[in-house]
């Protein structure tokens, strides 16, 4: 299973394509687009998502709600094209924005919109920019932007109907904005399932929701922005997901990267993660009892040993860091004078660590539905379901 996505921040879509969802999976229009306005909620974001409302469009791979076998293409429309369609035109004389003016046979035309040149520190524009030998930033940070992870979220959509096919659930919940942060060590699946969609940063805890408002409302009177720490699990992996035989087969491993490549993230941890150095190994490792199959008295390996599921519920944090687009803007230096200025205002978030722990969910998913599918195969979910089945039989023998 693999998918790929295309698309710019503000061009007239966002694109991707899924391959390797077994055919007959039974999926709405509805379970993509409740995870779609999920991502698109949370206290903190800008101005963007009052413009956008995402909704899902299906080109291929899904006919009378149920998956074909071939590769699935997904598109979200972004509404605010109408506005910058000729800044962003594929051809022709690109680069305008809403002013006019009068050129020649007084014809009235939207004025050519200045180059961005001024990168942001903590973006991809200056390396991007290098990397790519492009004058005008806005050909890195349209891409770079993290509305890119709307198509992953819907994605991850159909990877999470398939994993509830064999009793699999993902859910997430914000630990830390700024200063604020939940203390609270052990937190049910449930009540992590029941209360964080009830609350705007998506943290279960009442009084600790109230401290990151108050957090994200003293940050945007300074014009500045916040980062924080989410957490994602997974419940009723069957053992033996991933594997130890190859660095490339990790479930941790993959699933740490997936993690790593949401926009803005800069660390991953796994089960009791950086704890874990600061303990001694009889404080850290899982007892391990048998009653019925085998089970361990802990989780602090966070479900996973040796790059395999161990049956337990996997346990994922991720620090995002602070959104680098700054309404009080930091120093940089201008491209082409080498003049230092202030880097240039793209509007902005000022978090958006909620609506980052529901991308964390979809990439999630992705993985734990792709190594299922790589242990298991088939090329229709009744296949992949007897696969399945015919090993959690023999499991039981052991």
């Amino acid at each position: 299973m693999r998918y790929l996505t295309a698309g710019e921040s503000h061009g007239k879509a966002i694109t991707g394509i899924l391959e390797g969802i077994p055919a007959n999976l039974e999926i709405t229009r509805e379970d993509i687009d409740r995870e779609l306005a999920r991502r698109q909620g949370g206290y903190g974001r800008g101005g963007r998502m009052k413009i956008e409302t995402d909704q899902i469009e299906i080109l291929s791979g899904i006919r009378g709600g149920k998956t074909l076998g071939s590769p699935i293409t997904f598109q979200i429309k972004n509404d605010d094209w109408e506005n910058w369609q000729q800044v962003l035109a594929p051809f022709g004389n690109s680069g305008y924005d809403q002013e006019e003016i009068t050129i020649k046979k007084e014809e009235k035309v939207k004025a050519v919109a200045p180059k961005v040149t001024k990168p942001r520190p903590g973006h991809a524009d200056l390396a991007g920019s290098l990397k790519y030998n492009q004058t005008d930033i806005r050909n890195v940070l349209e891409r770079a932007s993290a509305r890119e992870t709307a198509v992953r979220v819907a994605i991850g959509a159909v990877a999470k109907k398939f994993l509830q096919q064999f009793g699999i659930e993902i859910v997430s919940h914000v630990l830390q904005i700024g200063r604020a942060k939940l203390e609270e060590e052990e937190v049910s699946f449930s009540k992590i399932k029941a209360k964080s969609d009830q609350s705007p940063v998506r943290c279960i805890d009442s009084q600790i929701t109230e401290e990151m408002i108050k957090e994200i409302d003293i940050c945007k009177e300074e014009g500045n922005s916040l980062g924080g720490i989410f957490e994602v699990r997974a419940n009723s992996l069957p053992v033996g997901l991933g594997s130890h035989v190859h660095w490339d087969r990790k479930l941790d491993g993959k699933l740490a990267q997936a993690l790593i490549s949401i926009q803005a993230i800069k660390g991953v941890e796994i089960g009791l993660g950086f704890e874990a150095g600061e303990r001694e190994g009889s404080n850290v490792h899982d007892e391990i009892g048998y009653q019925d199959g085998f089970y361990r008295s802990s989780n602090n390996a966070g479900g996973i040993e040796g790059g395999i599921s161990n049956g337990e519920e996997v346990v994922l944090k991720a620090v995002m860091k602070p959104i680098p687009t700054l309404y009080q803007p930091l120093s940089s230096v201008d491209l082409e004078t080498k003049e230092e200025f202030k880097a240039s205002v793209e509007r902005s978030d000022v978090t958006a660590v909620p609506a980052a722990s529901v991308v964390g969910e979809a990439v999630v998913a992705v993985e734990l539905a792709k190594a299922l599918l790589e242990k298991f195969g088939g090329d229709s979910l009744e296949e992949t379901k007897m696969n399945y089945n015919n090993y959690l039989a023999l499991l039981e023998q052991r």
